[in-house]
């Protein structure tokens, strides 16, 4: 019997950007992402208030997940990514990304996000509550 290893979480405020288009391609939302625009994605980076990772405990540390989010720490935190590599979907990484960010910020930190179609049954099994009311100015570029 082979056991998983185990999901190390933990905040990485100075993600590499070579690791954050990674797990953006690896999970599917490098289609929705700027990830051929080196510069822009150290930005999000650098200008992100929460940046947490998922890596597996082995050799190497892999990271297979992360959440990043923009926050005040007071009143609301807005997810503007929650990125798990497809090989590590299905096994509680994005729950556990979720549940770090709640412990991370607390009980009084609201946590708002914008699915893709394709995850909206994760979110809604996972118990967050869908907003009817949301409004969006999108991107020129």
């Amino acid at each position: 019997m082979t056991t998983r290893p185990k999901v190390l979480y933990a905040i990485e405020p100075t993600l590499d950007a070579a690791e954050f288009r990674r797990v953006l391609v690896e999970s599917g939302l490098g289609v929705t992402r700027p990830i051929d625009d080196d510069v822009r994605l150290k930005a999000m980076l650098a200008n992100a208030d929460l940046v947490l990772t998922a890596r597996l405990d082995a050799p190497g540390k892999p990271l297979i997940g992360l959440a990043r989010g923009i926050t005040d720490f007071s009143w609301v935190c807005y997810i503007s990514e929650l990125a798990v590599c497809k090989s590590a979907q299905g096994l509680g990484i994005g729950k556990g990304l979720l549940d770090e960010v709640r412990r991370q910020l607390g009980p009084s930190v609201a946590i708002s996000l914008i699915s893709v179609p394709d995850a909206v049954g994760f979110y809604e099994r996972i118990g967050m509550a869908r907003m009817p009311d949301a409004f969006w100015f999108g991107r020129e570029r």
